[in-house]
């Protein structure tokens, strides 16, 4: 993994992290359950555009493993 995208992908996972502390807390206050479902959406999507960026940076590495055995001679 390229060091630029892990950092990313961590600095992404951390703020889920935050997001989803956030949630644990609202649901202990007893917060109105449309501003909960909001935050878990939040959660949601930030875990998915880290995951979007782990499979790219997999099917990158792919890709180049593909061209290299293909163009040995």
């Amino acid at each position: 993994m390229i060091d630029a995208d892990k950092k990313t992908i961590i600095t992404t996972v951390k703020k889920a992290w935050g997001t989803i502390k956030k949630i644990e807390s609202m649901l202990e206050e007893g917060i109105y359950c449309a501003n909960v479902a909001q935050q878990i959406n939040a959660a949601i999507g930030l875990l998915k555009q880290a995951n979007n960026k782990l499979e790219v940076d997999d099917f990158v590495k792919e890709l180049i493993r593909v061209w290299d055995v293909s163009t040995r001679k």
